[in-house]
């Protein structure tokens, strides 16, 4: 049996590790190493053992009872980022989107800016097809590379893939190792203002600071789901300590006491209310773990 080099934790809080801070424990919580650890600790699983992938856990809302499970935890360590090619960069799963597209212009790649303001990592990126302001993160992909709960890595071309507003399908039973994208060559200050400009808007129209998960809802087609929501004065509006942001309707905030279930219950509130009252069924971005939702 390969000796693993990764840090193991058994029952560890997963509101430690997602941006709601809501979340019952994981019953194993692995760091690896690097990609090489990742694979022989997947290799030594049961082949049935629940796996959970979570990196800056921005888009997962975590059940109070945990997860009976193993989480992988690529933050901080699956952190690879170089430049492979005059317009190309090469980076691992676990790289912060931020981090990614402030690389980028430093080296005069411009075209995701966008990114700046994505608060989770490429990994989460790839998965959801993360995007904002226009911009999406699957036109610059190229190739990646997934490994499958066996530990096997494969390459796969990003035709592989198919990918849509933030959903993205390919082969079942693989997750994005690492990444190489394909940028454009352009003026890397400019690429660095704009950056500023964008984070300058977010923070003035979102709640930035206070625990959420980014924005809860895909906007409906040729609609946004912020403004459906704040037309029925859903603004504010509180379950236990889980509250509509009075900033920005399509963010939900944990005010401090709030628990996954306050949380999920004022998901289905807004989506009961905006469906009764427009016909129009909002569908969550964020994703749901663990087996205590209704």
């Amino acid at each position: 049996m390969t000796t693993l080099r990764g840090e193991l934790r058994l029952n560890e809080p997963l509101s430690r590790h997602t941006s709601w801070r809501v979340g019952g424990l994981a019953r194993r919580f692995y760091r690896p190493a690097d990609a090489a650890d990742l694979a022989a600790f997947l290799g030594q699983l049961e082949p049935d053992e629940p796996l959970l992938w979570l990196g800056l856990g921005s888009n997962l809302l975590v059940d109070d009872q945990g997860f009976a499970g193993t989480v992988i935890h690529t933050l901080g360590c699956l952190t690879r980022l170089e430049q492979c090619a005059d317009n190309r960069i090469y980076a691992e799963s676990g790289v912060p989107c931020a981090k990614f597209a402030r690389f980028a212009a430093r080296l005069n790649l411009v075209g995701v800016e966008f990114l700046a303001g994505i608060p989770g990592t490429l990994g989460g990126a790839l998965t959801m097809n993360a995007g904002a302001w226009d911009g999406e993160t699957w036109p610059y992909v190229r190739r990646v590379q997934t490994i499958d709960r066996r530990g096997t890595v494969r390459e796969r071309a990003a035709a592989d893939f198919v990918w849509s507003y933030r959903e993205v399908t390919g082969p079942p039973g693989e997750w994005f190792l690492d990444v190489e994208l394909e940028l454009l060559l352009g003026d890397g200050k400019a690429a660095l203002e704009r950056m500023r400009e964008l984070l300058e808007r977010r923070a003035q129209t979102q709640p930035i600071g206070l625990p959420s998960c980014g924005s809860v809802f895909r906007n409906p087609p040729g609609d946004h789901a912020a403004r459906l929501i704040d037309a029925l004065g859903l603004k504010g509006y509180q379950i236990g300590g889980a509250q509509v942001s009075e900033k920005h309707a399509n963010f939900i905030i944990n005010t401090g006491i709030a628990t996954a279930t306050d949380i999920a219950a004022l998901i289905r509130h807004v989506q009961n209310t905006v469906e009764q009252h427009t016909g129009i069924r909002l569908v969550p971005e964020v994703r749901r773990v663990g087996g205590g939702f209704p």
